[in-house]
């Protein structure tokens, strides 16, 4: 991160703005980045003065405005009081995510930062939350924000996934394990690398259950599978810089094993990588960091290839 660069901060009033503002202020410490606090308030649209306004409705609005101007200017004053520098302003963009990705592409920060919590089961088969939006189609890493303590020496753990499936490019993996890397070297923190996979043995169990009796060497395949997979997440933690007692590769599925593995090293940050969705592509559901945001206990960074390809 370049020292000039700036944190897009968005402050909402119903996701702990306290946390959000006191976490991204120790984010702009550690790399020497100014704030962009910008308020979004979901329950009010954008105040504007349309013909349809009655005047009462309009002295609302502008109660309204004040109050919101008032409330990014106390999250600036607390920001600055803290040695770091910082301005606000109010969305009335709407849709709020659209407003959001228009600020992040047009003043290039060096990433956003959110607060988020727990999605309902309608938000999350419909994908109409602003989160998920964010988690797709964000042009520049997006640190959410949970509400708890981040310990002075943190615990971050970066999820990659070096066999390179689901059509992610090798680089991502590099992508994130630099800025799990970055934050770790900042805050003197504990960096682990973890790789989930997907075992053979139910796969053959049910294909014998399933077809007439045959003798399949699932438990040799499943070996050289796990040996392949081992042998390219050796491979990255070499290249990182990281070593055997901090590189870990466990079988299951990645949406369950993340949190659970989070939990067990009592983590403070996960970093995953994500695609983003164009086209076709941006109707598919079920990406990792979608499935496993609602059940991390702390921070997730997410990180994506800026080179990506549209398709």
């Amino acid at each position: 991160m370049s020292n000039k660069q700036s944190l897009l901060v968005i402050v909402e009033p119903d996701k702990h703005p306290h946390e959000v503002v006191e976490r991204a202020t120790w984010i702009a410490k550690i790399f020497g980045c100014d704030l962009s606090l910008l308020l979004c308030d979901a329950s009010v649209g954008p105040l504007g003065a349309p013909f349809y306004l009655s005047n009462e409705a309009r002295d609302i609005g502008e109660k309204i405005r004040t109050a919101q101007q008032e409330m990014i200017g106390e999250f600036t004053e607390i920001a600055g009081e803290s040695g770091v520098k910082a301005s606000g302003d109010v969305l009335e963009e709407r849709p709020i995510a659209e407003g959001i990705i228009h600020q992040a592409l047009a003043s290039h920060p060096a990433m956003v930062v959110k607060g988020t919590q727990y999605h309902s089961v309608a938000e999350r088969s419909i994908f109409v939350d602003t989160d998920w939006q964010l988690l797709r189609s964000c042009p520049c890493p997006l640190w959410l924000v949970k509400p708890h303590k981040i310990r002075e020496k943190p615990v971050i753990i970066a999820a990659v996934d070096p066999t390179h499936a689901h059509d992610k490019p090798a680089k991502l993996d590099r992508i994130i394990v630099e800025h799990a890397g970055r934050v770790a070297a900042k805050t003197g923190g504990e960096l682990h690398l973890l790789h989930t996979y997907h075992r053979l043995t139910g796969i053959g169990m049910a294909a014998t259950r399933t077809f007439k009796p045959i003798e399949l060497p699932i438990d040799k395949l499943d070996k050289k599978i796990r040996e392949e997979h081992r042998e390219k997440l050796d491979a990255l933690a070499r290249a990182s810089n990281v070593d055997a007692e901090h590189t870990h590769q466990l079988p299951g599925s990645a949406h369950e094993l993340i949190p659970a593995f989070t939990r067990s090293k009592n983590a403070d940050l996960v970093v995953m990588g994500a695609l983003a969705r164009w086209g076709l592509k941006r109707a598919i559901i079920g990406s990792t960091a979608e499935r496993v945001l609602d059940h991390l206990p702390c921070d997730i960074l997410i990180v994506r290839n800026d080179k990506e390809e549209k398709a």
